[in-house]
């Protein structure tokens, strides 16, 4: 799998990252996720795996052509915006060797494979009901 670095947002310390591959995907960088309540709303098949990032790292959509800026919908399994004002994203779990090779991944951090096409429909303009899903807040 090839990468192509598309952007990244450090804030102390932190390293949320977002590639392109030459597989028509997304490779996104960001921190393992630990809250259950947060977990709870996910449902991940084998091989899948969620990570928390900034919003803004998805304005680096504009190093590949796309529009920058806030997702103009959220589209449940793949994305929730957290009442922290960050997203969840859910993908595959990327263990390609080579791929892995190619990033520099602290411990607390993991990376999820996202179809490019998942990704574009999401800067699209809702359509109904089809608006947003949140995270709930914990009780």
């Amino acid at each position: 799998m090839q990468l192509r670095f598309l952007g990244k947002n450090s804030k102390s310390g932190d390293c949320p990252t977002l590639y392109a591959t030459d597989r028509d995907t997304y490779l996104v960088q960001g921190w393992k996720i630990f809250a259950n309540d947060l977990l709870m709303q996910l449902t991940l098949a084998e091989g899948e795996t969620a990570v928390e990032v900034p919003t803004e790292l998805f304005e680096h959509l504009v190093n590949d052509g796309l529009p920058a800026g806030e997702f103009a919908r959220l589209e449940d399994p793949l994305m929730i915006l957290t009442p922290g004002g960050t997203y969840v994203v859910q993908g595959r779990e990327v263990t390609d060797v080579d791929a892995l090779a190619q990033m520099e991944i602290p411990d607390y951090e993991t990376v999820v494979e996202v179809p490019r096409d998942a990704i574009t429909a999401l800067l699209e303009e809702p359509r109904g009901a089809d608006l947003q899903r949140r995270a709930q807040p914990a009780h």
